[in-house]
């Protein structure tokens, strides 16, 4: 990515527009290109300056974050802009709404500073924001609450490699950690999952995580 990450930020809580926005600020790779109180005034504001991410809270008035991401997945001239919900629960009941909607990850909103801008560039670059630890959770309360078979209808063109890939991608292991359980390099297992993405048509890794959970895998997560 050529020049600075340009950030959106959508709170209905001033301190902490007031606290994302100092921090944003600080960093020299980083511009904050404006701020919304609610998920529609946010849309306005993502509309009007097509950001590169939007750190959104879930649970806002007018419009909340989960109406912000079906809009914006819905709108094909924001197909660039990766939107990171805030929430104050590990395992906010809305998490795997919004990542069925579109999220690219989700933060907690006493995240560590420090983690907080990292997740933004990994974001910004198509990482995703999804810890193994909330991973594994949000498959097991998938599995109580949601469909357990609705198998992604592109499943089938996948290779047997790279829907073992896909298995491990469902339990939010990183590529890295991936090649270690499989013994391969990093470099291979990016290759199968850059693979796995165009061909289920993924728009970020957190989609590809998304369909391999509602697709039934996701075994390996341990």
């Amino acid at each position: 990515m050529t020049g600075p990450i340009r950030v959106a930020l959508v709170d209905d809580q001033p301190l902490v527009l007031m606290g994302l926005a100092t921090l944003i600020e600080s960093e020299d790779d980083l511009t904050l290109v404006g701020e919304a109180p609610n998920g529609r005034a946010g849309l306005s504001l993502i509309r009007r300056t097509r950001p590169d991410v939007v750190l959104c809270d879930i649970r806002m008035p007018v419009l909340d974050g989960l109406g912000l991401l079906a809009e914006v997945a819905a709108d094909p001239d924001l197909g660039g802009v990766r939107v990171v919900v805030l929430t104050t629960f590990e395992l906010d009941e809305y998490v795997f709404e919004a990542l069925r909607h579109g999220a690219s990850g989700f933060l907690l909103k006493d995240t560590d500073p420090e983690r907080l801008l990292d997740a933004i560039r990994v974001v910004a670059d198509g990482g995703s924001l999804l810890a193994p630890s909330v991973t594994r959770r949000v498959i097991e309360q998938f599995g109580q609450v949601g469909p357990r078979a609705r198998a992604h209808p592109r499943l089938g063109d996948l290779t047997d490699r790279e829907r073992e890939i896909l298995t491990w991608v469902a339990t939010g292991r990183s590529n890295a950690e991936i090649a270690e359980e499989l013994v391969v390099s990093p470099d291979t297992v990016r290759t199968h999952v850059s693979r796995a993405m165009v061909k289920l048509h993924a728009r970020d890794r957190a989609q590809l995580v998304v369909f391999a959970i509602e697709s039934g895998l996701g075994a390996h997560g341990g």
